[in-house]
């Protein structure tokens, strides 16, 4: 065996990592965390799903990180499209979401981890190394959640309850931003969920989503 071949003979493989989220400061944080890993490295970061799909055709990437949150459309479009087109491509879901409906959803498009944006750095890195050799990973939170679901311990409903209250204030034709101040969240949020109870209720314009509400007591 020559110097070279016994040099590199431990070096780990490195995995290339891309990450999409459109919160800066969470971005950098993601990429000091990543790039101290010596087997990981961060190839690319985008803010939106266009963006990604559009660095994704320049880059070999081995494992998209994702928010679900984007502004141009949500996470589970750019995990579709991605998994569509990349079938070799490994993604995790970094999101606030712990909605129990939301992560079955995911999951059933063949995502390969989801974990909680309040998770531990610590999850984080333990969630990489899991996809990076051949697992599914779920964080600890989001496992005890679905297990409940799992043991009839929590309601399964269509429509969470959040979803059910920003459903009541689309029938009395309240605008996003109005939502937003009577709810105390964010515009962006209340978008998100308005595609959400769309999807789920599966329906596409508002008289149609309002008939379903009525005749399934939604409101």
């Amino acid at each position: 065996m020559n110097l070279l071949s016994f040099m590199g003979r431990d070096k780990p493989a490195k995995m290339n990592i891309f990450l999409t989220d459109d919160h800066a400061i969470l971005l950098g944080g993601l990429i000091k965390i990543l790039s101290a890993e010596d087997d990981l490295e961060v190839v690319g970061s985008a803010g939106t799903v266009g963006e990604t799909l559009d660095d994704l055709t320049r880059k070999k990437v081995d494992l998209l990180i994702t928010d679900y949150n984007l502004p141009d459309d949500d996470g589970l479009t750019l995990v579709r499209r991605v998994k569509q087109k990349y079938p070799n491509t490994k993604i995790i879901v970094l999101s606030m979401h712990d909605e129990a409906h939301l992560i079955k959803e995911i999951l059933k498009e063949g995502v390969d981890g989801y974990i909680l944006k309040k998770d531990s750095h610590e999850e984080l890195v333990n969630a990489v190394r899991a996809v990076k050799n051949g697992k599914v990973y779920l964080s600890s939170d989001v496992n005890t959640m679905l297990m409940k679901g799992l043991n009839g311990t929590e309601e399964q409903k269509l429509l969470t309850d959040r979803e059910r209250e920003i459903l009541k204030l689309i029938a009395k034709e309240f605008t996003n931003k109005q939502m937003a101040e009577e709810l105390f969240i964010s515009e962006r949020t209340v978008e998100t969920h308005r595609k959400n109870i769309f999807r789920k209720t599966k329906t596409n314009n508002l008289v149609g989503l309002i008939k379903f509400a009525y005749a399934n007591n939604l409101i």
